[in-house]
């Protein structure tokens, strides 16, 4: 079984004024990122939205010093972006069992959520991998799926980061330490 880890595509990442953006980077992946969730969720398969989120004026969390404050809970900064968001709020109200919204406040989707649980229940050993940023939240994510034992697909044109060095040397390593596989234009 195979589930798909959409990892924090949202307006604060993504968009031209987000707090955190990859910009026109990010935006590039829009279209692909958007028809992967569909053709996911379409088979049948777990589809996870793993959303950063955060507190305003949290001066204990890790991230404070590092980054300017974003994905804040209660903001638009935390909606999906795009049509990924226009994608999700269609399938949501149809209240369905292989679509998961999950809050992180890490950078993997592991560290201190339910993951881990909700895939093992549902029996998937392989986990598809998308979003932002490529050598931040989508590499840390990868490194705890294979410290679990998970075999991991990551969607080489459904990744991107604010850092083009940081993004390839995260697809190396997601290949060449991860053992990792890495695609282009897949199809479900």
């Amino acid at each position: 079984m195979k589930a798909l880890l959409v990892i924090d595509y949202t307006n604060d990442f993504v968009a031209t004024d987000g707090k955190l953006t990859c910009g026109e980077r990010g935006q590039s992946i829009e279209a692909r990122i958007t028809a992967l969730t569909k053709s996911f969720f379409d088979h049948g398969h777990y589809v996870v939205m793993a959303v950063d989120s955060h507190e305003k004026e949290d001066r204990y969390h890790p991230e404070f010093p590092l980054f300017p404050e974003h994905n804040v809970r209660g903001t638009d900064g935390r909606t999906l972006y795009g049509t990924l968001g226009d994608l999700y709020e269609r399938i949501r109200k149809g209240t369905p069992s292989n679509l998961y919204w999950m809050d992180k406040t890490r950078y993997s989707a592991f560290a201190g959520t339910d993951l881990e649980l909700k895939l093992r229940e549902r029996g998937i050993s392989e986990l598809h991998v998308s979003g932002v940023c490529t050598d931040i939240c989508v590499l840390h994510t990868a490194v705890d799926a294979f410290n679990k034992g998970f075999s991991i697909v990551v969607h080489e044109d459904a990744v991107e980061s604010f850092d083009p060095q940081g993004h390839d040397w995260a697809l190396s390593h997601f290949q060449n330490t991860l053992g990792a596989q890495t695609v282009t234009g897949y199809q479900e």
